[in-house]
Order: C-alpha cells, then structure tokens, then sequence
C-alpha cells in the first residue's frame, strides 16, 4: 500500500470543490510544540498537487492541518455583507501506521464545516 498523507476541500455553500485555499500542515510534539512542515494551495479540483507526506516522511505522530478559510471565502465573497464567520480551521489527528493512506477532507461553508477520515 502507497503509505501518504492528503486532503481536499469542498465549498459547500457553492458545491464546488475550494480552489486556491490556503493550507498550513504541521506536527506536534508530545509537550505542544508546534513544527511547521509544509504551506500549500488547493488546485482546480480542490486538492493539493501532491500528496502532503508519503513514504517516509509519513511518520506516526499528532499533525494538524490548518484551512485558511476565512481568507477563501474573503477572497470569493461577491456580496460585501457576507463575511464568514470562520477563520482558520484547526484539524489535529493522529497518524498510527506507516502502512495506511491518511485522508483528511474538509467540507466548509462559510458558518460551519466537516470533516471525517476519508480513503
């Protein structure tokens, strides 16, 4: 099994996958400290290019992954009297195995979100 970790992201409010939201991945230590991997942008499809680690950079810790959304919708709002309530968009998980494919997708409007672990 190709061991990797990846995410997308749909805009709920517009049914359509988030182009060119911002993404912050980083680890956490077992004391809190916070280590930043990696900045990428969602593509046409909502997804990132490549995968955010596979192989064997996909260590088992606690990550987290960190939506900018409140920029997103910022960026694509077209009424100026509709600002999300959201901003950033913290997701911590665990990675136990080095043998799993880890998906994390988001699903945001611009009130609330989702997430679960996908495959």
């Amino acid at each position: 099994m190709d061991s990797k970790l990846t995410t997308h992201v749909l805009d709920l409010s517009k049914g359509l996958p988030a182009q060119g939201m911002k993404i912050e991945l980083w680890a956490i230590a077992d004391h809190g400290e916070h280590t930043f991997i990696k900045e990428v942008y969602t593509n046409k499809d909502g997804r990132v290019d490549d995968p955010l680690l596979q192989g064997d950079d996909l260590t088992p810790a606690e990550y987290e992954l960190v939506f900018y959304v409140g920029e997103y919708f910022n960026d694509k709002a077209t009424d100026s009297y509709i600002r999300p309530f959201l901003n950033k968009v913290p997701l911590r998980f665990g990675i136990s195995s080095t043998e799993e494919h880890y998906h994390v997708p988001l699903l945001v409007a611009p009130g609330g979100y989702s997430t679960y672990r996908g495959s």
